[in-house]
């Protein structure tokens, strides 16, 4: 596979230390943000290709009723490389006893290194029922689950993924950080935004910041609007977070995360700006790794579909092809029409900006009465876990 050609990012002032996860040493202190449909085991791949092995990769959101029910696709959702090295696994859970069970599952049978609970999701028919970014909100639920995810896990480490709250009325993430605290969670990783915000607007890295400062026990990531290698620096450099959580930024762009090793070490001139034919060899390259882990090339290749726009963003390619290659069913179809391309065209003006959906200012569908007291636990229920994902 052809490698993206390098031009000049800012470098940060001093290398940062590691990210301590455990046991586990993250250096550069860099973390795929777990993503539902997306952040699975190809897709890791790539991303740690061009890392060189370096960072955090997280997979996609497992729920925990899924997992201890032996769920068939949950079970391949599972599935690490052996190169993956630490396993990272991400849980959704409701119910206090299910996380518990799910955790010592993973940890007597060995299915993962590294746990990391999903309190983020704003997706409505998660937060509708109490979950996701809504279950913050209740305080005792939240002490519950940690507690005995702490607990089941042994000598597996413990984190969680968090909003700034339900909406500006209702901010939970300096409560929510000081019980992880007193749980025994070994880091928190919040996302600049409410529920309520989605995707939309600009993420408030102040927040990062003080929550930071509210709990220096632990190490505190940031996530959110982190577009290129030199935010994540400078998010860093004005919150004093420890760590990096990068989601939608490298959404058909798996090298972003050599980006981010060359800025935290210092290398100037490494930031890819790959030509499309070096886009179009990795969409390639993606869409054949999708079928060799679903076991089918053609359902590999419709599993891709929904990255071709991502890839694409910014290069004159036409409505017509881009409808074209997003219907494609093979590997050779894919590869014939980007072929027909112009692919010599370098990297776009502006294609390093915000991908992905960007809607806000939703009101936040939750429970009956679920704001009526942030302490008592009623109102959820098992069927809160869906698949799905976000944060």
């Amino acid at each position: 596979m052809s490698q993206p050609q390098p031009s000049s990012p800012p470098a940060p002032t001093a290398p940062p230390a590691a990210l301590e996860i455990g046991p586990h040493t993250v250096r550069p202190p860099v973390v795929l943000a777990p993503m539902a449909g997306i952040t699975n085991a190809p897709f890791r791949t790539l991303c740690r290709e061009f890392s060189g092995g370096k960072g955090l990769f997280v997979s996609e959101m497992i729920t925990t009723r899924a997992l201890v029910e032996r769920n068939e696709k949950t079970m391949q959702l599972i599935h690490f490389d052996a190169s993956e090295k630490p396993r990272s696994i991400q849980l959704y859970g409701v119910d206090p006893v299910t996380v518990g069970k799910a955790v010592r599952m993973i940890a007597e049978e060995d299915l993962a290194d590294h746990i990391d609970l999903n309190f983020g999701c704003p997706v409505p028919k998660v937060t509708r029922k109490g979950g996701g970014s809504a279950l913050p909100y209740k305080r005792n639920l939240l002490r519950a689950i940690l507690r005995e995810a702490v607990s089941g896990a042994g000598n597996l480490p413990v984190t969680m993924k968090m909003r700034k709250g339900i909406d500006d009325d209702h901010i939970t993430y300096l409560d929510a950080g000081r019980i992880a605290v007193e749980e025994g969670v070994t880091a928190i990783a919040l996302h600049g935004r409410t529920a309520a915000q989605h995707y939309g607007g600009t993420a408030d890295w102040s927040a990062i910041a003080r929550l930071k400062e509210h709990v220096p026990e632990i190490p505190v990531l940031g996530n959110g609007d982190i577009w290129s290698a030199a935010d994540a620096v400078r998010m860093m450099r004005e919150t004093g977070c420890d760590g990096v959580v990068v989601g939608r930024g490298c959404l058909g762009r798996p090298w972003l995360f050599g980006d981010l090793v060359a800025a935290f070490e210092g290398r100037t001139g490494d930031v890819a700006r790959p030509t499309l034919r070096t886009v179009a060899d990795v969409m390639v390259r993606h869409a054949a790794l999708l079928g060799e882990w679903i076991g089918d090339e053609a359902r590999g290749v419709i599993d891709f579909r929904k990255h071709v726009a991502w890839y694409l963003k910014g290069f004159s390619v036409g409505s017509e092809m881009r409808k074209r290659l997003a219907v494609t069913s093979s590997l050779a179809e894919l590869r014939a029409g980007l072929d027909e391309l112009d692919l010599e065209q370098g990297w776009p003006e502006g294609a390093d900006g915000p991908r992905g959906r960007t809607s806000g200012n939703n009101r936040v569908v939750l429970p009956d009465g679920w704001l009526r007291d942030p302490y008592d636990c009623a109102g959820v229920s098992a069927d809160a876990e869906q698949d799905t994902s976000g944060g």
